[in-house]
């Protein structure tokens, strides 16, 4: 098992990385401040996972609420669902929620812990590879909305992030790649030794080789908690993580949240923004074909939707967190593991890129 720190002063936490996890209940008890725990979880990961971990947690009154699975259900009507199981069952404000999902369960769980009765304690417990990667780690928490994804929530960070590899086990294909988008993201952006490895070891990372995973997992968990360390509430370098999100989120709310899976959507849009780093001048052809290359080893989209025109692209990115004082400003590569956020984006490149990049 690994351990690793994710250093904010007082809110710092700990994430654990290894395998057979979940029933240690070692693990937990240390941020469990009293006796009342929900378990949030969704319809899926409910029948294999939740009576393994709930024998781990005696001596607490242990509730729990089933959501239903999937993106589509990432709203505010699905996070009352959470309130009302609380409220129900009369948690008060020394409650912790552990999240018991993948990111969708995540993003829900932690907001409903920074909004319920002003603050309680969360701890999150991924079950996908893109959680683990990504989505448990450093506090954002959220809902979508029909015209933006993630535009409701709140930095919330969680007291534990437990990573228990075994869990992938029953993971789709289509969610392991969905994962490795992720995954690939940290190695163009900022550890290229680590995009150099995933070239090396795509095969076994696809075929669910426990050890290439683990590394996966804590390579890219140290990347991202050394970016949180510095920038908790995206001020600056945090922003570097949302390389082809800003893309992504487009096509996700654009086809419908769940129709693409979010690491989907992030390949398609790391394409586009490795297309317009290339006709910055920024990376060499060869290399961006070498991003192409790996996304379809990792069973990626490398195209957008061929449906979406350059003005609904615009429209919907126009609505990006990432927006400042009305400019749009993207992740781009300014060399091969090393990203730039810019807004002086020329607006004729940008073009080509959309013509480019859509199937």
């Amino acid at each position: 098992m690994h351990k690793l720190t994710v250093a904010l002063d007082e809110r710092s936490y700990p994430i654990f990385i290894g395998t057979d996890l979940l029933t240690q209940s070692e693990l937990y008890n240390p941020y469990i401040r009293a006796k009342q725990i929900c378990v949030v979880t969704n319809e899926t990961v409910a029948p294999i996972y939740l009576e393994r971990l709930k024998k781990s947690l005696t001596g607490f009154q242990v509730d729990v609420v089933i959501l239903p699975d999937g993106e589509a259900h990432k709203n505010l009507q699905t996070l009352n669902e959470i309130f009302t199981g609380l409220l129900t069952a009369r948690h008060n404000r020394t409650t912790t929620l552990i999240a018991l999902g993948g990111g969708v369960v995540g993003d829900m769980t932690g907001f409903a812990a920074a909004c319920y009765q002003r603050g309680v304690d969360f701890i999150q417990i991924p079950t996908t590879l893109l959680s683990m990667v990504d989505s448990s780690v450093g506090g954002k928490t959220g809902v979508n909305h029909a015209l933006g994804k993630n535009m409701i929530g709140a930095f919330y960070q969680p007291r534990v992030v437990v990573a228990d590899i075994t869990l992938l086990k029953t993971l789709p294909v289509r969610e392991l790649s969905a994962g490795l988008a992720e995954v690939i993201k940290y190695g163009l952006i900022c550890d290229y030794d680590l995009f150099v490895w995933l070239e090396k070891n795509i095969e076994l990372l696809m075929a669910g080789d426990e050890t290439a995973l683990a590394y996966a997992v804590l390579r890219s968990c140290e990347n991202k908690a050394n970016v949180v360390a510095q920038d908790e509430h995206e001020g600056g370098i945090r922003a570097i993580l949302n390389f082809g999100h800003t893309f992504g989120h487009a096509i996700e709310t654009a086809q419908g949240y769940g129709n693409w899976l979010h690491g989907e959507a992030v390949a398609a849009g790391m394409v586009m923004a490795a297309d317009l780093s290339l006709r910055n001048g920024n990376i060499q052809k060869n290399e961006f074909e070498r991003i192409i290359s790996l996304l379809q080893k990792a069973k990626l989209p490398v195209r957008a939707p061929a449906d979406m025109m350059p003005e609904q692209f615009m429209q919907l990115m126009g609505v990006d967190k990432k927006v400042l004082d009305g400019r749009l400003r993207l992740v781009l590569l300014e060399k091969m593991g090393k990203a730039i956020v810019t807004s002086d984006v020329d607006a004729n490149l940008l073009s080509q890129t959309f013509a480019a990049c859509r199937s």
